[in-house]
């Protein structure tokens, strides 16, 4: 049975034993809840792609409680040990080549693995007690089904996970709301000159500032990384993005197709009777807290659309349009 506990003293270092015993943990960072497991154990990582369902060359980050053991897992270099002084603990994570030393288990097929220092009490905790333990690094990926919505509160794990952790995962520590809600960012220093491969909590203008040179697109020669995908974190329910001043009119559709819609966005559309109206925050760093768990409000309707008012131009907002892109890139096409 899955357990949801309060993350106190004892329920983190009950998680680290689990860890070190091979089993499951779900755990809150500051972006998402993770679906952690020892990333030196075959089994165990294996367990994280089968209670997800994730593609077994979809690489996983490790997560570490510090630089220093970073450096067991890869060479972080001049440009990411600058990165990591910089941004960790925090939402940042880096692409290195990987050591010797290090397993493939979590590196999706890669000669590269992904790492990264949360900023979020309750993991730092707890990948320190797994540390005491002989542990080197916990691989966490979202704590979520694969492609859907990821979860940044304890309950949204449990509802998506508890039908499948039988036998694998048997504990989520609750650490209340994630605080950034969006993934970190993901940067790759395996090739020389770095790449951005996903906008997430840390803008890319901050670490163009500490490297003092500007981040590479991602191009087809880039290692396979978390998240990256053009379709995913998507809800069951259709998800539209759509011009402000074009809300209306595709309401007033939906509504003519006897269809249900709800519509996200700053001001409230002159629209049909039975659409739905959320209001969206005007604040980039408040609409990527709210992304995820609105789309799970949303979603919880029961709806034929959710249409999603197209974000501002700037990049401010490019950690979240990413994510809506690709959340209503699932259902591209759709009628």
């Amino acid at each position: 049975m899955l357990s949801v506990r309060p993350a106190d003293p004892m329920a983190i270092e009950e998680a680290a034993a689990r860890l070190a015993r091979g089993e499951l943990v779900a755990f809150p960072t500051e972006t998402v809840y993770g679906l952690g497991a020892d990333a030196s154990s075959g089994p165990a990582v294996a367990a994280i792609y089968r209670v997800k369902g994730r593609p077994a060359d979809h690489p996983l980050i490790v997560h570490v409680a510090d630089a220093a053991q970073a450096q067991w897992w890869g060479e972080l270099g001049a440009q990411g040990l600058a990165l990591a002084q910089a941004f960790w603990p925090g939402p940042l994570t880096l692409i290195v080549r990987r050591s010797a030393q290090a397993p493939g288990f979590a590196c999706g097929g890669e000669p590269t693995v992904g790492l990264r220092c949360p900023a979020h009490p309750v993991a730092l905790a707890l990948l320190r007690a797994f540390a005491r333990l002989g542990g080197h690094g916990v691989a966490a990926p979202s704590a979520n089904r694969f492609g859907r919505v990821s979860p940044t509160r304890a309950a949204h794990v449990a509802a998506d996970l508890a039908a499948h952790a039988a036998g694998a995962l048997g504990l989520v520590l609750d650490g209340g709301p994630c605080e950034v809600g969006l993934e970190s960012t993901i940067v790759d220093l395996s090739r020389g000159a770095p790449v951005l491969m996903r906008p997430g909590g840390v803008a890319a203008d901050r670490i163009e500032r500490v490297l003092g040179c500007p981040l590479l697109p991602r191009d087809a020669q880039a290692p396979r990384a978390s998240g990256t995908l053009a379709a995913h974190y998507a809800p069951r329910t259709p998800v539209e993005l759509v011009d402000g001043d074009a809300l209306a009119a595709r309401l007033a559709e939906l509504a003519g197709q006897g269809r249900r819609a709800a519509a996200w966005c700053r001001h409230r559309p002159d629209a049909p009777g039975s659409a739905h109206w959320e209001q969206a925050e005007d604040d980039p760093a408040l609409f990527a807290r709210d992304l995820y768990d609105g789309l799970r409000r949303l979603d919880a309707l029961g709806l034929d659309r959710i249409l999603v008012e197209r974000l501002p131009a700037g990049a401010a907002w490019d950690a979240v349009r990413d994510r809506l892109e690709r959340a209503a890139a699932t259902f591209a096409g759709s009628a």
